[in-house]
């Protein structure tokens, strides 16, 4: 035998089916999808072709073939206008929670479902299989603690998980957050760390301040650093935030900006030496 054939086995070909043929799964985890990510892989798939197949089921009673993984690339092959994808037909039913276990491992390993849809699609696996958080994240072979903490963002009122899901707030700080007991909180420290921009570790210490019982700063805390030489700084904190360290943030930021203000002015005056 060839030494190219040696531990080679032959498998069944992927088929050519019709793209119209194919229809989305209403079960997949993924609810929204990137309309440029789309477009660049159209065009990809305009230029080099479909260099892997996706993979199918077919459904009697909806007379199609349901996809099993690779949403992304069937929809960006339809607004290419090709006519045919090379596929890989799953024989036999797919249970349900075998299913979306696929779809999930497909999405984390090619393009993160976002936040909330990954923790929406982990409860209902765990709903199906009666398993625990992990249980999941041994059967996902993803990290337990990644799993707690995208499952915590379900807790959160509806306005916290939008804010996640729009981008304007960090799954990380809205974990934090999810750890105050109270859901009127959890939405004015969001609010306030969406207006502010303050870090997770800000967050995180006044989540710990206020389960503790203490005393949040008042709206326009200040502090001012004087010099002997008449010199004086004053910084004044947002809403929410409180301690030694939120003046440092606050102080490096002032830094950080200042030093990006002389990099400005040092460039704008070397292009007016040169146009001289």
């Amino acid at each position: 035998m060839p030494a190219r054939l040696q531990g080679v086995t032959k498998v069944r070909d992927a088929l050519l089916i019709p793209t119209d043929k194919i229809q989305r799964d209403d079960d997949q985890p993924r609810e929204e999808f990137d309309e440029a990510a789309l477009e660049r892989l159209a065009e990809s798939l305009r230029t080099r072709g479909q260099l892997q197949p996706i993979r199918v089921r077919w459904d009697e009673g909806r007379g199609a073939y349901l996809l099993v993984l690779g949403e992304r690339r069937w929809r960006a092959a339809t607004m290419a206008g090709i006519a045919t994808m090379s596929c890989i037909v799953h024989d036999g039913p797919v249970e349900s929670p075998e299913l979306l276990a696929l779809q999930l491992v497909e999405n984390a390993l090619r393009e993160d479902l976002k936040p909330v849809e990954q923790a929406k699609a982990y409860r209902r696996l765990m709903d199906a299989h009666g398993w625990s958080g992990n249980q999941l994240a041994r059967e996902l072979s993803v990290d337990q603690a990644a799993v707690s903490r995208t499952l915590a963002l379900l807790s959160l009122p509806a306005t916290v998980q939008a804010q996640v899901e729009a981008g304007e707030l960090a799954p990380r700080t809205a974990y934090e957050i999810s750890k105050l007991p109270d859901p009127d909180a959890q939405v004015e420290l969001a609010d306030q760390a969406v207006a502010s921009g303050i870090t997770r570790d800000q967050v995180q210490a006044t989540v710990k301040a206020r389960k503790l019982g203490k005393a949040k700063a008042e709206p326009g805390a200040k502090r001012e650093y004087k010099y002997p030489d008449g010199a004086k700084v004053t910084v004044t904190l947002p809403p929410g935030m409180a301690g030694t360290a939120a003046y440092l943030e606050m102080l490096r930021r002032a830094v950080k900006d200042t030093q990006a203000e002389a990099r400005a002015a040092t460039r704008t005056a070397e292009g007016r030496v040169e146009a001289a």
